[in-house]
């Protein structure tokens, strides 16, 4: 009803004027705490970057990682250096004391490359989960099924279905009129604090929206559930507790990325009517601490990246 009225008065009004910048309001309850949390959030950052550029360079120049599963976690490794990219450099000089607004284009920049990188990162471990299924049920076949132009058709949809998947949310937001108020209730542009700041009726577009979301997260869930499953049946069947301790090894570094990424997803997009808090920090989690620790998730847990790291480093 306050949309309505809103979209109204501007246009009766005759007045009506476009946003053309945001101001991000960043995370609750935090005063005083900036400096802190600059100098976390920096270390964070560059670690991540650090990290995933180290294990990208390492699978690049070992030969003996040159392996679908390897290809898969490179593309990884690219995509964790550029998803905290998204928010994390403005959020940090706003910490810094520098401006907390954002351009109308640059909001819609992040927004657009928030979920075009988040969908890539659904889709690339659900193929991530495919390969383990390969390996694991079909080992006799793995390289034939899993040969070279399979892997690139893979990657490469995975990155395109993102950018379809990120084009569309971002269309359905920024077609709507932005007439004011202008602050973002959040640290970067997402869609439940940008939607609620036009002036036209926004339940089309949430609806939407939120069901594009929901859809691309079950249906990437779903296949990666019914991939462990056929693992989980398939492992069972192994006679010696060895094998099936090397099977469970192989798929335990994926299952915690999987767990750290779509934790956060599923809290924020499929139970929306959480505190602004909450959400903040749930944020946090996903742009900032989950990129940084895949690094060691998969170095920790995998002996041949450990190995081939030791080489390059030395």
């Amino acid at each position: 009803m306050l949309c309505f009225s809103r979209a109204a008065w501007c246009i009766d009004m005759q007045n009506y004027t476009s946003v053309s910048e945001f101001i991000l309001l960043g995370i609750p309850n935090t005063g005083g705490l900036e400096n802190l949390l600059f100098i976390l959030f920096l270390m964070f950052y560059l670690f991540t970057l650090l990290g995933n550029l180290l294990i990208f360079l390492t699978i690049l120049v070992s030969s003996n990682l040159h392996t679908p599963m390897y290809f898969f976690l490179g593309n990884l490794s690219v995509f964790d250096i550029f998803f905290p990219s998204v928010s994390s450099p403005k959020m940090m000089l706003y910490l810094m004391g520098q401006s907390r607004t954002i351009s109308y284009q640059g909001c819609a920049s992040q927004l657009f490359f928030y979920h075009f990188l988040g969908g890539t990162e659904c889709f690339l471990y659900t193929v991530m989960a495919y390969d383990r299924f390969v390996a694991i049920c079909h080992p006799l076949r793995y390289m034939v099924i899993m040969n070279p132009r399979v892997c690139t058709t893979l990657t490469v949809g995975s990155w395109l279905g993102g950018c379809l998947h990120g084009s569309i949310l971002t269309f359905l937001v920024f077609k709507l009129p932005y007439c004011g108020p202008n602050e973002v209730d959040n640290f970067f542009c997402d869609i439940p604090v940008v939607l609620p700041l036009a002036c036209a009726d926004t339940s089309l577009a949430q609806m939407v929206s939120f069901t594009d979301v929901d859809f691309v997260t079950l249906t990437c869930l779903i296949l990666i559930f019914t991939s462990y499953g056929c693992i989980v049946l398939s492992i069972f069947k192994i006679r010696s507790s060895e094998g099936r301790r090397r099977a469970f090894s192989t798929c335990s570094a994926h299952l915690i990325s999987i767990i750290l990424f779509y934790g956060p997803v599923m809290l924020i997009y499929l139970w929306p009517d959480s505190s602004r808090w909450l959400d903040s920090v749930i944020q946090v989690l996903n742009n900032i601490v989950t990129p940084s620790l895949n690094p060691l998730i998969y170095t920790l847990r995998n002996k041949d990246v450990k190995l081939a790291l030791r080489k390059v480093l030395t």
